[in-house]
């Protein structure tokens, strides 16, 4: 039997600006998802998926997944028409839209199968592999939750809108983080978001010039506050985020909510991550005991789902 695993990941700033070529900060959080391979008589492969989940994600993604395992097994030439295996995954990792889920597996089985099949893949191969198998799940990915999952710490991410390799820049914190994520439980369509922050850009490009503007001075102090660890500095950061996709539209109500109630109770930073109009807020703890109470207060301010893990490491 043989084990890999696959850190989740988190967008701390960027999100729809990246689109457009502007840089985007992830992070690998320490939630993770892991893979054990076991070797079986028979023939292919079976899949035993023991991860905590939100409410049916595991089996809208199903399909998805098998054809991500089929792209890894190719991409590594293992053939299992003669001898078969099984995966089991697990991990403290909640399989949810917007932290990392797919890509997570997807490197814990690269790691899994590397061991089993004694291919000694590195961090570099483990990531390529990974990509293979995102593509199974997301048609031509932008790679970075592959990255941010193999390599954890932090991804520095540009887009190159030329249709060319992105730009990754892997960095490392000297101390971990607090965070907490919240789901709203709403999700909505990347492409339709996307496409209306295109429409409002198209219809005012000096709007939203102004708004790009503000987010390049902002993602590039960010960054050096995470590197500084200057967390309370992070937060403000996070918070000035936040507004700028609501100046985009890409917020909403529940968003919002949640993103007060992490704020009323010692959040030093909050905002949205990911797609937006629905999926995740994070906020930015000083300490655990802070983690815990603003959990807590999600929790009963009805988030759909709740986790609190680190980055940075």
């Amino acid at each position: 039997m043989s084990s890999g695993s696959g850190k989740g990941k988190t967008i701390l700033f960027g999100e729809h600006f990246v689109v457009y070529g502007l840089p985007a900060l992830a992070a690998g959080i320490a939630s993770e998802t892991t893979a054990k391979i076991t070797r079986v008589r028979s023939f292919g492969w079976k899949l035993v998926d023991d991860r905590p989940a939100m409410p049916g994600y595991k089996e809208k993604k199903y399909e998805e997944q098998k054809v991500s395992i089929d792209k890894m097994l190719e991409h590594l030439n293992i053939d299992v028409t003669k001898t078969g295996f099984q995966i089991d995954l697990g991990g403290d990792l909640v399989c949810a839209s917007g932290i990392g889920a797919s890509a997570a597996s997807c490197v814990a089985i690269a790691r899994a199968l590397s061991e089993e099949y004694s291919l000694g893949l590195d961090d570099e191969q483990i990531n390529e592999t990974a990509y293979i198998g995102e593509m199974g799940y997301h048609g031509t990915p932008s790679g970075i939750d592959n990255t941010a999952s193999t390599y954890g710490g932090l991804i520095w991410y540009v887009r190159d809108l030329s249709g060319g390799t992105p730009k990754f820049e892997k960095l490392k914190l000297g101390k971990s983080a607090n965070l907490v994520i919240a789901s709203t439980g709403l999700t909505a369509s990347t492409k339709v978001v996307v496409g209306d922050v295109a429409k409002k850009k198209e219809a005012d490009p000096d709007w939203f010039d102004s708004v790009s503007e503000k987010y390049v001075q902002l993602v590039n102090a960010a960054r050096e506050a995470l590197i500084g660890l200057k967390f309370n500095k992070v937060g403000e950061l996070m918070n000035k985020n936040h507004t700028l996709l609501q100046e985009l539209t890409v917020s909403c109500k529940e968003l919002d909510n949640l993103v007060d109630i992490a704020r009323d109770n010692g959040a030093i930073g909050a905002k949205m991550t990911g797609t937006g109009r629905g999926g995740n807020i994070i906020a930015l703890a000083p300490d655990e005991p802070t983690t815990k109470k603003i959990a807590e207060a999600l929790k009963k301010g009805r988030a759909a789902g709740v986790w609190t893990t680190t980055f940075g490491l």
